[in-house]
């Protein structure tokens, strides 16, 4: 299975509020889940996974390993204990969550984690996250680019992360926009208002449609019933030439993720 182009996202979402999402989303036909060991909620997601009653091989779960756990000897026994929280004997996707900070840990000592951890059969798919065009041309060197599914990066009409998506294109690897929704200050911009309404549609949606018209995987994040359906809905919206040209506008390089162990962005 590829990956599903809309998936959702479980940042911030704990206990019964990511159960109820997740059983909700899964309800309205989302596939794929996107979780993380940082999270915190990976017991939670697996819970609602196995209510949902829904066949393993129709899902698609990524989870992320933290940068406490990128030393090999911790890295696929970390991974060991997140499936054992979901409660599945693997997993569609693993991430690198982001690069060892400062490089404490190499490259060339946790990325072969994961090409291990894919061969003993605990993940399908294995890619990274956070990675600069640096960071991400040293992994392709390290394990090519075909072992690298996705690089999972903030992407919203307000960073558009041209030269990362370039970059990552070039060597035909796929992107995944996290935060995608700017964390709802798209419902307040005036341009995507508008387009929305002239499509009779939400703000929201235009962003998503935007993004996945540029090609990308999109996880955004909801706990509401009708933000998840008209998500999943965004799917179906074909946007103009002149309403991607004004989304494409109003790039202003707002980065929301951006923690003090972050590398050095493009």
């Amino acid at each position: 299975m590829g990956i599903p182009v809309i998936g959702l996202g479980t940042y911030r979402l704990k206990d019964q509020d990511v159960i109820d999402s997740v059983d909700q989303a899964l309800q309205l036909g989302y596939r794929h889940i996107d979780t993380a060991q940082i999270y915190e909620n990976e017991q939670a997601v697996g819970r609602a996974i196995a209510d949902s009653g829904i066949a393993r091989d129709e899902l698609f779960v990524t989870t992320k390993i933290w940068i406490s756990n990128l030393a090999p000897r911790k890295l696929i026994p970390s991974l060991e204990e997140s499936l054992s929280k979901l409660n599945l004997n693997h997993v569609d996707m693993t991430l690198i969550h982001w690069p060892s900070p400062d490089d404490k840990v190499p490259m060339e000592e946790y990325l072969p984690m994961l090409l291990e951890a894919r061969e003993q059969g605990l993940t399908k798919h294995i890619g990274v996250s956070n990675f600069t065009i640096e960071q991400l041309g040293k992994a392709i060197d390290l394990i090519g680019a075909e072992n690298i599914a996705t690089n999972q990066v903030e992407i919203h009409p307000f960073l558009h992360n041209r030269k990362v998506a370039e970059f990552a294109r070039e060597h035909d690897i796929q992107l995944t926009a996290y935060m995608p929704l700017a964390v709802g200050e798209v419902m307040q911009d005036p341009v995507l208002q508008a387009i929305g309404q002239a499509h009779q549609v939400t703000p929201a949606q235009v962003t998503l449609a935007w993004l996945l018209q540029l090609g990308y995987v999109v996880i955004p994040s909801s706990t509401k019933r009708q933000h998840q359906q008209d998500n999943l809905h965004a799917a179906d919206l074909r946007l103009s030439q002149d309403d991607m040209a004004a989304i494409a506008a109003l790039e202003r390089n707002q980065r929301i993720a951006d923690p003090d162990f972050a590398p050095a962005w493009d």
